[in-house]
């Protein structure tokens, strides 16, 4: 089958199904894929037209949804002063194995690469945030503010709004100890949601210390090491029963007053329960946050923010206060997260900084906002049509259009078309104008423009038109 054939094949297969590849015999069958859909083995030269489960394609009209997500990430990043940075996608698997009990060490894609180095897809973003940072050392002056938008990977179980990879606006600050940090980037946090037209009665965000649960553990002679475990058993509440989280806690080896001592604090949601609770014990805690709430106030979203000592995240850098934003209905898994982790630099061989961050996720807030009715209609749109009405005028037509082009506008060039088309394809494509590059009027050095909204009509110097 000739390679033109086999297009005219392919094109007419259904985009959902499988496909079978022509192969030359000097080369092998491409080895299937295992999509989110059909047989998860075929026979040979069969590929999947699936992305890999948990993943995603983005066609035209998603991959503006998610441009249309990331310039408000990009535009609520500027307005609080924060300076773009990236990184590969790929790093050293160490970069991601801190402790044990950490669910994302075991969520990694990782492998040898084929120099035998272990490498991993990053599974979050601010570990190679502090790469850099330590890499460019005293040549970056402090505080640094700097964002960046990637995608992550994470082999784990898919629920709603989670897959195995996702995108990631991340905004993070070195360099200031105090817990203004926190109120700029909660702040840049419900900025985006106003932005994005939802509303403090919609979402919430939560704010707790980890020096809270350290305090608890403290209390009952709780080993530090366990430290680090008793965090991720804990952040899962409200997706596991009580008595789940009670039987983890006990696996652990914690007796059965301390399990109890931690669940009870941790069902407090005031800072005046909290400070009866634990008294003095809480003293920097509890005027941590007084002072966050303090600055809420100031920067006009006290009505956003609420006290809960459930939240401790589930990574074990955090050192002082962790937040974390969610929808009021409760039917979403959280829509962000992040906190402090003034120890982070050290763990990597470097001397610590102080520094704070959030990581805010892009498919939880679009299945937000597709429930709320918040999603735009973004259709496709171009500025102008221009459209030879004779083969013989495709230079002067190629000609008109790259002028258009220099001057900042959208042109799509039709060619070999009817002109009934041609104007349905300009309904398609919401262009503003058509430019018709007729023989009289070229002749003339004429083109005829159509104003398509109003159906207006007029002639003009091929010269002239911008």
């Amino acid at each position: 089958m000739s390679s033109a054939a086999l297009r005219r094949h392919l094109l007419r297969l259904p985009a959902r199904r499988r496909l079978l590849c022509a192969s030359s015999s000097s080369s092998p069958p491409l080895a299937p894929t295992h999509g989110g859909h059909g047989p998860a083995a075929a026979g040979p030269g069969v590929v999947e037209l699936n992305p890999p489960r948990g993943t995603r394609d983005f066609p035209p009209e998603e991959m503006r949804l998610r441009t249309w997500l990331f310039d408000h990430f990009r535009e609520v990043s500027r307005l609080i002063a924060f300076e773009e940075v990236d990184f590969p996608v790929l790093e050293s698997e160490a970069l991601f194995v801190r402790k044990a009990g950490e669910e994302i060490a075991e969520q990694l894609y990782s492998f040898a690469d084929k120099g035998g180095r272990r490498v991993a897809l990053r599974p979050e973003i601010t570990p190679s945030l502090a790469r850099l940072v330590i890499r460019r050392g005293t040549s970056a002056p402090l505080p640094l503010k700097w964002f960046t938008i990637g995608q992550c990977w994470r082999y784990e179980r898919m629920t709603r709004g989670r897959r195995r990879e996702h995108y990631q606006w991340n905004m993070d600050v070195f360099g200031v100890p105090g817990v203004r940090a926190e109120a700029e980037l909660i702040q840049a946090i419900v900025l985006l949601f106003e932005r994005l037209g939802v509303a403090s009665s919609d979402v919430g965000i939560r704010l707790s210390s980890r020096k809270v649960l350290q305090v608890v553990l403290d209390m009952h002679s709780v080993p530090r090491h366990l430290f680090t475990q008793v965090c991720v058993i804990v952040d899962k509440l409200g997706k596991m029963s009580r008595d789940e989280i009670e039987r983890e806690l006990i696996s652990t080896g914690l007796p059965s007053e301390a399990v109890q001592g931690i669940i009870d604090v941790l069902s407090l949601k005031s800072l005046s329960e909290l400070e009866q609770v634990l008294g003095s014990g809480a003293a920097e805690a509890v005027a941590d946050l007084k002072k966050l709430f303090s600055f809420a106030e100031h920067y006009g979203y006290a009505d956003w923010i609420c006290f809960d000592a459930s939240v401790v995240r589930g990574l074990a850098y955090y050192t002082g206060i962790v937040f974390e934003a969610f929808d009021r209905q409760g039917e979403l898994r959280a829509i962000c997260g992040g906190g402090r982790y003034d120890r982070l630099l050290s763990t990597f061989g470097s001397e610590d900084v102080p520094a704070c961050g959030f990581g805010f996720g892009d498919a939880v807030i679009v299945k937000l906002l597709k429930e709320k009715g918040l999603l735009p209609h973004l259709s496709r749109q171009i500025d102008d049509i221009v459209f030879p009405l004779d083969g013989e005028l495709q230079g002067p037509a190629s000609c008109v259009t790259s002028s258009l082009r220099k001057n900042g506008r959208s042109v799509d060039l039709v060619q070999d078309k009817r002109l009934k088309w041609v104007f349905k394809h300009a309904e398609r494509v919401n262009a503003s104008r058509l430019v018709l590059v007729g023989k009289s009027e070229w002749e003339r050095g004429m083109v005829r423009v159509k104003i398509l909204s109003t159906r207006e009509e007029f002639e003009v110097k091929a010269g002239e038109l911008q």
